[in-house]
């Protein structure tokens, strides 16, 4: 391959074309002298930079929000949700996929992350493996994506070609595709049945995505995991009643929990817990309604939620 043309077998200046029409690729015309100032000086412009992430993020809360009631509604019937991205993007999708089992008590196989370059780029960089269009579309064929799942694709520059490859696998299998970047018109936003575009601006350090663009895209994915699994019942008002005590600090918040809803004491809510197979839900049913363990567990499997499960006990 020459020197002068890229993976894809283009010239290497189309490439140079492209990257110059992004915003995250952009240098910052008032950051040139950077290297020289202080340290005080360069935190607090990093700050500063930092601090209009949100209001970006604003912008496309529409867009988020169609985006996550179509996943709850895939998700209610027995669909998955995979985010998919490389470098920082990946990284960040699998760290979302991780905690939702934990903190929501669903089975690790329905929110799943597939990172360019596979585990090993969790934690070292395989920065060539986001150019594999091919293998994008390949990982998505090994986990069998289907019409019933919803796919996230998560690029900053958004035409990272592993990324593009994963969704119109997806698109071709009749999953739902949602494009998470962080420039207008991305390649991935183009085909995908959801485009949330959060323009940032240029990176504190050029080019350097893990930052504001990372940022963005963190705070979108906790949106999309959180807002998915309180629409799917994992939630009763704001207090998470469907977590996986696996852990002495998530047994305790169990306890706490069942307190906080029914008013009993530490006592009382270890010892329905001990009784319900530690299901925070189901304890919750049996000191507020005096259910067996047995009938509260039974309960909790055939409603969509504790609130649901109440007004029917």
């Amino acid at each position: 391959m020459s020197r002068l043309t890229d993976l894809t077998g283009r010239p290497r200046d189309v490439l140079h074309r492209e990257l110059d029409a992004l915003t995250t690729e952009i240098v910052a015309s008032d950051l040139g002298d950077l290297d020289t100032f202080e340290t005080s000086r360069l935190v607090s412009l990093m700050n500063e930079h930092d601090s209009g992430v949100p209001a970006a993020v604003r912008e496309v809360l529409p867009q988020v929000a169609a985006a996550i009631d179509d996943i709850a509604a895939r998700m209610r019937e027995g669909g998955r949700l995979i985010y998919v991205g490389a470098g920082t993007a990946g990284r960040l999708g699998v760290v979302d996929a991780s905690e939702c089992p934990p903190t929501f008590n669903i089975d690790p196989s329905r929110v799943v992350g597939v990172i360019a370059g596979g585990d090993t780029a969790i934690r070292t960089a395989v920065e060539d493996a986001e150019d594999d269009h091919e293998g994008g579309g390949d990982a998505m064929a090994e986990i069998e994506v289907t019409a019933l799942d919803s796919v996230v694709g998560l690029s900053a520059s958004g035409r990272t070609p592993f990324v593009s490859g994963a969704l119109e696998f997806a698109r071709t299998a009749g999953a739902l595709t949602v494009a998470v970047a962080c420039n207008r018109d991305s390649v991935i936003g183009r085909g995908a049945d959801h485009a949330i575009e959060v323009v940032v601006g240029p990176e504190f350090i050029a080019g350097s995505t893990r930052l504001k663009a990372g940022t963005a895209q963190k705070l979108i994915v906790n949106m999309i995991s959180t807002v998915t699994m309180v629409r799917l019942g994992k939630t009763y008002g704001n207090i998470m009643v469907d977590l996986r005590a696996t852990n002495e600090k998530l047994r305790a918040r169990a306890e706490r929990i069942v307190m906080l809803i029914t008013g009993c004491t530490a006592d009382e809510a270890g010892t329905a817990l001990e009784d319900a197979g530690g299901s925070v839900q189901a304890a919750v049913l049996m000191l507020l309604r005096g259910l067996s363990a047995e009938d509260a567990t039974a309960l909790v499997a055939s409603s969509d939620s504790l609130r649901a499960a109440l007004a029917r006990a």
